[in-house]
Protein backbone atom coordinates (compact mmCIF):
# COMPACT_ATOMS: atom_id res chain seq x y z
CA UNK A 1 0.00 0.00 0.00
CA UNK A 2 1.42 3.16 -0.84
CA UNK A 3 2.13 5.33 2.08
CA UNK A 4 0.96 9.23 1.80
CA UNK A 5 3.42 11.85 2.97
CA UNK A 6 3.08 13.23 6.38
CA UNK A 7 2.12 17.11 6.82
CA UNK A 8 5.00 18.92 7.96
CA UNK A 9 4.51 19.20 11.52
CA UNK A 10 7.16 21.53 13.97
CA UNK A 11 10.05 19.46 15.71
CA UNK A 12 10.80 19.43 19.22
CA UNK A 13 7.60 21.76 20.25
CA UNK A 14 4.77 20.99 22.76
CA UNK A 15 2.04 20.82 21.63
CA UNK A 16 3.01 19.91 18.13
CA UNK A 17 1.86 22.91 15.58
CA UNK A 18 1.06 21.74 11.75
CA UNK A 19 3.43 24.00 9.61
CA UNK A 20 0.73 24.04 7.08
CA UNK A 21 -1.59 26.41 8.77
CA UNK A 22 1.53 29.09 9.93
CA UNK A 23 1.55 31.92 7.60
CA UNK A 24 4.97 32.93 5.84
CA UNK A 25 5.25 36.11 7.60
CA UNK A 26 6.27 33.89 11.22
CA UNK A 27 9.73 33.31 9.31
CA UNK A 28 11.73 36.67 10.22
CA UNK A 29 14.68 38.28 8.31
CA UNK A 30 17.20 35.91 9.57
CA UNK A 31 15.75 33.09 7.78
CA UNK A 32 15.05 34.39 4.76
CA UNK A 33 18.33 36.02 4.31
CA UNK A 34 19.40 32.68 4.42
CA UNK A 35 17.07 31.20 1.91
CA UNK A 36 18.80 33.71 -0.01
CA UNK A 37 21.62 32.46 0.26
CA UNK A 38 21.16 29.50 -0.76
CA UNK A 39 18.58 29.98 -3.61
CA UNK A 40 19.95 33.15 -5.46
CA UNK A 41 23.19 31.60 -6.90
CA UNK A 42 22.30 30.11 -10.27
CA UNK A 43 22.55 26.15 -9.84
CA UNK A 44 23.05 24.21 -12.53
CA UNK A 45 23.16 21.24 -10.39
CA UNK A 46 21.02 21.74 -7.01
CA UNK A 47 17.22 23.60 -7.74
CA UNK A 48 17.76 27.71 -6.91
CA UNK A 49 15.21 30.05 -6.80
CA UNK A 50 13.50 30.16 -10.08
CA UNK A 51 12.82 26.39 -9.51
CA UNK A 52 11.28 27.76 -6.54
CA UNK A 53 9.41 30.42 -7.63
CA UNK A 54 7.80 27.50 -10.51
CA UNK A 55 7.03 25.04 -7.80
CA UNK A 56 5.04 28.16 -6.35
CA UNK A 57 2.51 28.70 -8.87
CA UNK A 58 4.68 32.17 -10.42
CA UNK A 59 4.45 32.42 -14.57
CA UNK A 60 7.32 32.84 -16.57
CA UNK A 61 7.12 36.71 -16.76
CA UNK A 62 6.79 37.16 -13.25
CA UNK A 63 10.08 34.88 -12.44
CA UNK A 64 11.61 37.16 -15.65
CA UNK A 65 10.54 40.15 -13.62
CA UNK A 66 12.42 38.93 -10.40
CA UNK A 67 15.76 38.71 -12.12
CA UNK A 68 16.65 42.06 -12.02
CA UNK A 69 16.46 41.93 -7.87
CA UNK A 70 19.19 41.62 -5.93
CA UNK A 71 18.21 39.16 -3.59
CA UNK A 72 14.89 37.45 -5.90
CA UNK A 73 14.77 34.88 -3.29
CA UNK A 74 13.00 37.48 -0.99
CA UNK A 75 11.17 39.14 -4.19
CA UNK A 76 9.46 35.61 -4.49
CA UNK A 77 8.59 35.48 -0.78
CA UNK A 78 7.05 38.44 -0.35
CA UNK A 79 4.70 37.91 -3.47
CA UNK A 80 3.66 34.63 -3.21
CA UNK A 81 3.14 35.48 0.61
CA UNK A 82 0.84 38.45 -0.47
CA UNK A 83 -0.95 36.75 -3.06
CA UNK A 84 -1.41 33.57 -2.28
CA UNK A 85 -3.23 31.37 0.84
CA UNK A 86 -0.79 28.60 0.18
CA UNK A 87 2.02 30.16 1.51
CA UNK A 88 2.38 29.09 4.49
CA UNK A 89 5.58 27.51 6.14
CA UNK A 90 4.53 23.98 5.60
CA UNK A 91 3.86 24.33 1.82
CA UNK A 92 7.49 26.01 1.44
CA UNK A 93 8.98 23.31 3.41
CA UNK A 94 7.48 20.53 1.08
CA UNK A 95 8.33 22.72 -2.01
CA UNK A 96 11.52 22.64 -0.91
CA UNK A 97 11.69 18.69 -0.26
CA UNK A 98 10.06 18.67 -3.69
CA UNK A 99 12.95 20.18 -5.45
CA UNK A 100 15.29 17.65 -3.62
CA UNK A 101 16.83 20.57 -1.26
CA UNK A 102 17.05 18.45 1.75
CA UNK A 103 20.61 20.72 2.54
CA UNK A 104 18.45 23.50 3.33
CA UNK A 105 16.15 21.94 4.93
CA UNK A 106 18.71 20.15 7.60
CA UNK A 107 20.30 23.34 8.09
CA UNK A 108 17.56 25.99 8.39
CA UNK A 109 15.01 23.34 9.77
CA UNK A 110 15.89 24.31 13.73
CA UNK A 111 15.83 28.56 13.39
CA UNK A 112 12.57 28.31 11.30
CA UNK A 113 10.75 25.78 14.09
CA UNK A 114 12.15 28.72 16.54
CA UNK A 115 10.75 31.29 14.49
CA UNK A 116 7.30 29.55 14.34
CA UNK A 117 7.56 28.96 18.42
CA UNK A 118 8.12 32.67 18.68
CA UNK A 119 5.25 33.81 16.35
CA UNK A 120 2.75 31.55 18.43
CA UNK A 121 4.30 33.23 21.42
CA UNK A 122 3.77 36.58 19.79
CA UNK A 123 0.23 36.11 19.43
CA UNK A 124 -0.67 34.98 22.84
CA UNK A 125 -2.69 37.41 25.15
CA UNK A 126 -0.53 38.57 28.34
CA UNK A 127 -0.77 35.96 31.44
CA UNK A 128 -2.49 37.75 34.62
CA UNK A 129 -1.53 36.70 37.85
CA UNK A 130 -3.63 35.11 40.39
CA UNK A 131 -3.39 38.64 42.46
CA UNK A 132 -4.61 40.82 40.19
CA UNK A 133 -7.30 38.32 38.48
CA UNK A 134 -9.41 36.75 40.53
CA UNK A 135 -11.98 36.17 38.27
CA UNK A 136 -13.04 33.09 36.72
CA UNK A 137 -15.22 34.77 33.93
CA UNK A 138 -12.77 34.67 30.71
CA UNK A 139 -10.84 37.65 30.25
CA UNK A 140 -10.09 38.97 26.64
CA UNK A 141 -8.63 41.83 25.55
CA UNK A 142 -11.76 43.46 24.31
CA UNK A 143 -13.40 43.10 28.32
CA UNK A 144 -10.63 44.77 29.63
CA UNK A 145 -10.43 47.70 27.20
CA UNK A 146 -7.50 48.62 24.83
CA UNK A 147 -8.51 51.89 23.32
CA UNK A 148 -10.04 55.16 24.96
CA UNK A 149 -13.48 54.46 23.78
CA UNK A 150 -13.94 50.72 24.85
CA UNK A 151 -16.75 50.26 27.39
CA UNK A 152 -15.66 46.91 29.26
CA UNK A 153 -19.39 45.90 29.63
CA UNK A 154 -20.48 46.69 26.36
CA UNK A 155 -19.38 46.20 22.45
CA UNK A 156 -15.66 46.77 21.76
CA UNK A 157 -14.57 50.14 19.81
CA UNK A 158 -14.49 49.94 16.03
CA UNK A 159 -13.03 51.95 13.26
CA UNK A 160 -12.86 52.16 9.32
CA UNK A 161 -9.59 52.16 9.10
CA UNK A 162 -6.14 51.29 11.34
CA UNK A 163 -3.46 53.90 10.10
CA UNK A 164 0.31 52.50 10.01
CA UNK A 165 2.94 54.90 10.14
CA UNK A 166 6.23 55.49 11.80
CA UNK A 167 6.48 58.41 14.39
CA UNK A 168 8.18 60.82 11.65
CA UNK A 169 5.31 60.83 9.58
CA UNK A 170 2.82 61.68 12.61
CA UNK A 171 2.50 65.34 10.58
CA UNK A 172 0.59 63.66 7.41
CA UNK A 173 -1.65 60.88 9.88
CA UNK A 174 -2.66 64.16 11.82
CA UNK A 175 -3.82 66.21 8.36
CA UNK A 176 -5.16 62.83 7.85
CA UNK A 177 -7.32 62.99 10.78
CA UNK A 178 -8.30 66.42 10.20
CA UNK A 179 -9.50 65.46 6.83
CA UNK A 180 -11.71 62.08 6.84
CA UNK A 181 -12.40 62.59 10.27
CA UNK A 182 -13.45 66.38 11.38
CA UNK A 183 -14.81 66.91 7.38
CA UNK A 184 -17.92 65.54 6.09
CA UNK A 185 -16.61 62.11 5.69
CA UNK A 186 -16.98 61.22 9.23
CA UNK A 187 -14.30 58.52 8.98
CA UNK A 188 -13.22 56.54 12.70
CA UNK A 189 -9.15 55.99 12.49
CA UNK A 190 -7.42 54.03 14.61
CA UNK A 191 -4.38 55.98 15.26
CA UNK A 192 -2.22 54.22 17.94
CA UNK A 193 -0.74 56.73 19.61
CA UNK A 194 -4.18 58.42 20.26
CA UNK A 195 -6.66 55.78 20.54
CA UNK A 196 -4.66 52.73 22.32
CA UNK A 197 -4.54 52.55 26.18
CA UNK A 198 -0.68 52.53 27.43
CA UNK A 199 0.54 49.54 29.43
CA UNK A 200 -0.52 46.65 26.82
CA UNK A 201 1.23 44.08 24.95
CA UNK A 202 2.15 45.77 21.72
CA UNK A 203 2.27 42.71 19.44
CA UNK A 204 -1.42 41.61 20.31
CA UNK A 205 -3.41 44.59 20.56
CA UNK A 206 -1.86 45.11 16.82
CA UNK A 207 -3.25 41.87 15.58
CA UNK A 208 -6.28 42.11 17.54
CA UNK A 209 -7.01 46.02 16.21
CA UNK A 210 -5.99 45.01 12.43
CA UNK A 211 -8.29 41.98 12.39
CA UNK A 212 -10.91 42.19 14.76
CA UNK A 213 -11.97 45.97 15.19
CA UNK A 214 -10.69 47.74 11.56
CA UNK A 215 -12.23 47.19 8.30
CA UNK A 216 -9.21 48.48 6.81
CA UNK A 217 -5.53 49.48 6.66
CA UNK A 218 -3.60 52.63 5.50
CA UNK A 219 0.01 52.13 5.35
CA UNK A 220 1.91 55.40 5.13
CA UNK A 221 4.40 54.56 3.15
CA UNK A 222 7.93 57.27 3.39
CA UNK A 223 11.86 56.38 3.99
CA UNK A 224 11.41 56.59 7.12
CA UNK A 225 8.47 53.18 6.69
CA UNK A 226 11.33 50.84 6.25
CA UNK A 227 13.34 51.63 9.58
CA UNK A 228 9.74 50.78 11.54
CA UNK A 229 9.85 47.15 12.87
CA UNK A 230 6.22 47.84 13.50
CA UNK A 231 5.81 49.02 10.19
CA UNK A 232 6.97 45.60 8.77
CA UNK A 233 4.90 43.55 11.36
CA UNK A 234 1.47 45.79 10.89
CA UNK A 235 1.86 45.15 7.26
CA UNK A 236 2.69 41.74 6.74
CA UNK A 237 0.13 40.93 9.13
CA UNK A 238 -2.52 42.54 7.56
CA UNK A 239 -1.51 41.36 4.31
CA UNK A 240 -1.75 37.71 5.97
CA UNK A 241 -5.34 38.50 6.23
CA UNK A 242 -5.96 39.56 3.16
CA UNK A 243 -3.76 37.40 0.17
CA UNK A 244 -4.27 38.97 -3.05
CA UNK A 245 -5.84 42.20 -1.38
CA UNK A 246 -9.31 40.32 -2.70
CA UNK A 247 -11.14 43.22 -0.37
CA UNK A 248 -9.22 46.18 -0.79
CA UNK A 249 -7.88 45.44 3.03
CA UNK A 250 -4.38 47.87 2.09
CA UNK A 251 -4.16 51.27 1.03
CA UNK A 252 -0.88 52.18 0.59
CA UNK A 253 -0.41 55.99 0.62
CA UNK A 254 2.49 58.01 -0.18
CA UNK A 255 2.65 61.65 0.74
CA UNK A 256 6.34 62.75 -0.16
CA UNK A 257 9.19 61.97 -2.41
CA UNK A 258 10.92 58.94 -1.52
CA UNK A 259 14.59 58.10 -1.99
CA UNK A 260 14.29 54.28 -1.11
CA UNK A 261 12.54 52.15 -3.42
CA UNK A 262 8.66 51.12 -3.07
CA UNK A 263 8.45 48.21 -0.90
CA UNK A 264 8.31 45.14 -3.09
CA UNK A 265 5.38 43.92 -0.93
CA UNK A 266 3.39 46.42 -1.80
CA UNK A 267 3.96 47.00 -5.43
CA UNK A 268 0.37 45.05 -6.83
CA UNK A 269 -1.72 47.15 -4.36
CA UNK A 270 -2.90 50.52 -6.15
CA UNK A 271 -1.30 53.71 -4.60
CA UNK A 272 -3.05 56.45 -3.10
CA UNK A 273 -0.57 59.22 -4.46
CA UNK A 274 -0.41 62.58 -2.82
CA UNK A 275 3.23 63.81 -4.64
CA UNK A 276 1.08 63.62 -8.02
CA UNK A 277 0.13 67.23 -8.20
CA UNK A 278 -2.22 66.00 -11.68
CA UNK A 279 -4.51 63.82 -8.70
CA UNK A 280 -3.97 65.97 -5.39
CA UNK A 281 -6.94 67.11 -5.56
CA UNK A 282 -9.00 64.14 -5.75
CA UNK A 283 -6.29 62.76 -3.35
CA UNK A 284 -8.71 62.66 -0.17
CA UNK A 285 -11.77 61.76 -2.21
CA UNK A 286 -10.33 58.99 -3.43
CA UNK A 287 -9.07 57.67 -0.35
CA UNK A 288 -11.92 58.66 1.99
CA UNK A 289 -14.45 56.55 -0.47
CA UNK A 290 -12.07 53.36 -0.29
CA UNK A 291 -12.08 53.28 3.52
CA UNK A 292 -15.92 53.96 3.34
CA UNK A 293 -16.04 50.93 1.50
CA UNK A 294 -18.32 48.18 3.54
Amino acid sequence: MERKPQQPTMACAEPEVDLETVPLIALNVSVRKKLGMYLNPRNPVAADWMVVAEAMGFTYLEIHNCEASRNPTQMVLEGWQARSTDGTVGRLLSILEEVERKDILEDLRPLIDEDVRKYYESLKPPVQVDEVDTSCLPRTPERFGITLEDDPEGAPELFDAFICYCPKDFEFVYEMIRELEQTDYKLKLCVFDRDVLPGSCLWTITSELIEKRCKRMVVVISDEYFDSDACDFQTKFALSLSPGARNKRLIPVVYKAMTKPFPSILRFLTICDYTRPCTQAWFWIRLARALSLP
